[in-house]
């Protein structure tokens, strides 16, 4: 069942989990740096660029509600489609590439219950070269209405950690948020045979809102 926000909680903006390790000791660096640029003219320069990755961090951290769409598949990641491309076991790979720029919490296409949360070493080539599919990477599996639906989170150059939300076993809504990605990586997902896709490559995605299969 898609889940259901008043207008109130859709303007409200939280950080991402995970968050942490990256955010805690820049945000207090800016503020030491602030505190003391007072009384020193060496603390002062070094403030405005503290201040602004502090900043920068805290954007990329956002975590905004949604109000999530209805429908069959709903996109897991806010990005731009990178490529449509057709399997061998007739599914469809949707990859969308997200940029630093994008949020990058990631949410459950359907719902349905984990089976497999896999994660793979590999390299951290950029999210958007082909030698990507072979980053750091972990693979997800959901049994949903629409049978097993396969998700994987790609690292990127800069991105070198996932942290996953959810373990195995975990029953999801559609929507619901399921891990992040630190900074830029990409978003795999196969549509089983049969669904049709109404999207196109270039186009941008919004994660739970976007919808990615036509009826």
């Amino acid at each position: 069942m898609p889940h259901s926000h008043s207008s109130a909680q859709r303007g409200r903006v939280r950080l991402a989990r995970g968050a942490s390790p990256w955010l805690l000791p820049t945000v207090a660096t800016a503020a030491v740096s602030l505190t003391r640029a007072r009384r020193s003219g060496r603390w002062a320069a070094a403030a405005v660029p503290a201040t602004a990755l502090a900043a920068g961090m805290l954007w990329f951290f956002r975590d905004p509600e949604r109000e999530i769409t209805q429908g069959r598949v709903i996109s897991p990641a806010d990005g731009v489609v990178q490529s449509i491309m057709p399997w061998k076991d007739g599914r469809t790979r949707v990859a969308i590439f997200m940029s630093p720029l994008n949020v990058h919490v990631n949410r459950a296409p359907l719902a349905g219950t984990v089976t497999s949360v896999e994660h793979i070493p590999g390299g951290f080539v950029p999210a958007f070269n082909k030698e990507s599919e072979n980053n750091e990477r972990v693979v997800w599996h959901f049994d949903t209405e629409l049978g097993d639906i396969e998700m994987i989170q790609i690292a990127g150059a800069v991105a070198r950690r996932i942290v996953p939300y959810v373990p195995q076993g975990t029953k999801v809504e559609q929507g619901e948020r399921i891990g992040l990605i630190r900074f830029g990586s990409r978003v795999d997902i196969y549509l089983p045979e049969g669904v049709d896709v109404a999207v196109e490559v270039g186009q941008a995605t919004t994660a739970g809102v976007t919808r990615l299969d036509r009826d």
